[in-house]
């Protein structure tokens, strides 16, 4: 997909996107760290890509300004997308800022800015072991 096309997505499909991108990271951040079992993985992937830790992750991200102006746009396009489905599991306001994390992931995925995507991915994945130890 060429960059122009990404641009043009609306925040839910930037988000499907993004979150299939930052999930396989986390899948791969897991698996380099020992862990394999199937449950395990399962139960210590939630705490990465949960709506509410990706809600609590953006609001770092952004009160760290570690965004920057392009990126607050496509967070807010995806926090802003009307979604025809119900949260499970989490109110809408943070299922709402999952999506425009997400949104984030995406559009530096398929616009090909891989380095500032594991840059950012890499922030998430300290946070989150700091936060977990």
């Amino acid at each position: 997909m060429k960059a122009k096309d990404a641009e043009l997505l609306n925040g839910l499909a930037l988000a499907y996107m993004g979150d299939a991108a930052y999930e396989q990271s986390i899948r791969e951040h897991l698996l380099t760290n020992g862990q394999t079992k199937p449950n395990q993985l399962h139960r210590l992937a939630t705490n990465y890509v949960s709506a509410k830790a990706q809600a609590w992750l953006i609001d770092e991200l952004i009160e760290e300004d570690r965004l920057n102006e392009v990126e607050i746009e496509f967070y807010k396009r995806g926090r802003n997308a009307k979604s025809y489905s119900k949260a499970k599991n989490t109110d809408g306001s943070t299922y709402n800022k999952s999506s425009g994390f997400e949104a984030v992931m995406g559009y530096l995925y398929l616009t090909k800015q891989e380095d500032r995507l594991h840059e950012l991915i890499e922030v998430c994945i300290k946070k989150v072991d700091k936060a977990l130890a």
